[in-house]
């Protein structure tokens, strides 16, 4: 049985404002495996970016974990002191930020920061130097000796976010988190930067927690997705799985609303109604129900729990209840 790397355990996270505790994530629970990709979607506001902060404990000063673990390698991240963070940050556990424009310094030669992310390392600077060329043509830029002399305004953002990539590699580390990694780029970049983190990810086998809002990128590049709502977790499972029989009719909205699943022209493109609650006011019962068609009365009283359907499948809805328990 494959190692768990990564385990999110019942967690919990509200920012503190003066409208009240504003509950960002509220019992989140999901691991990921050594050497395997783990895709989160969801719309904007659905809490990706908290998780990813609480992860690498880079949080706002309001930041409140109000229950869990996030545990990595067995040891409870939240309880580590500073430094051990600090030690882990970039070495186990790396990060590519979704805008490749914003990631570098444009003042810094790309071969500067790159010998400057290893300052860890005890080899030589030729050493170092001769590494981060090593990376660049890892992930495609050509010609890597004589790139590490320029500086970011002079690639383009597909090349940039490719770097950015790179340099997250650079420590070689177990789990690489990728923040929506291709939203700023178009389709033939998204392509190309999908096919790199795929070879990217058997050669270094790593493992990747791929945040975005794509269902066609999750499609293609995930091994199991958790579909995220309002902070919390409606249904998770095996990427084909989730496509084929998806269980909870947020999910099933996504799928519908996703252009790559449009068959016919239409004037206006299929949208979810209505918007996301007031995660400062949550409103009783499922957090859905008043964008939902099916709700139940049920539903406007209890909120539904995440339940196993069939084997690492889960969902959060009372329609599935029956099913459950038949």
């Amino acid at each position: 049985m494959t190692e768990t790397l990564l385990e999110i355990d019942h967690l919990s996270v509200d920012y503190e404002t003066a409208r009240g505790n504003l509950q960002a994530l509220r019992d989140i629970t999901f691991n990921v495996k050594k050497g395997e990709i783990v895709g989160i979607v969801g719309e904007s506001g659905c809490g990706k970016s908290t998780l990813i902060s609480s992860i690498l404990r880079l949080t706002a000063p309001n930041t409140r974990f109000r229950q869990g673990e996030v545990r990595f390698k067995g040891s409870n991240l939240l309880q580590l002191s500073e430094r051990n963070m600090r030690d882990l940050r970039g070495d186990d556990i790396s990060i590519v930020f979704q805008d490749p424009m914003q990631t570098h310094n444009p003042v810094l030669s790309i071969g500067r920061q790159m010998v400057d992310i290893q300052h860890r390392s005890k080899a030589s600077k030729s050493e170092k130097l001769s590494k981060a060329a090593h990376m660049l043509g890892a992930v495609g830029i050509p010609d890597p000796e004589a790139r590490l002399k320029q500086f970011p305004h002079e690639f383009s953002g597909g090349m940039r976010q490719r770097i950015a990539i790179a340099m997250a590699l650079m420590s070689e580390p177990d789990l690489l988190i990728a923040d929506e990694p291709t939203t700023a780029l178009d389709a033939t970049l998204e392509v190309q930067i999908i096919e790199r983190l795929q070879k990217l990810q058997q050669e270094f086998h790593c493992a990747i927690l791929f945040i975005s809002h794509h269902l066609g990128v999750i499609a293609e590049l995930c091994d199991r997705v958790v579909v995220m709502y309002a902070g919390a977790v409606v249904e998770s499972g095996d990427v084909r799985e989730i496509f084929h029989n998806p269980k909870h009719p947020y999910t099933r909205r996504l799928i519908d609303c996703d252009p790559g699943h449009i068959k016919e022209r239409a004037r206006v493109l299929p949208t979810i109604p209505g918007e996301v609650p007031d995660l400062a006011n949550l409103p009783g019962g499922c957090i859905f129900r008043d964008r939902c068609d099916q709700a139940l009365p049920q539903c406007a009283v209890d909120v539904p729990p995440l339940e196993q359907l069939t084997a690492g499948h889960q969902a959060a809805c009372w329609l599935n209840q029956e099913e459950v328990h038949a």
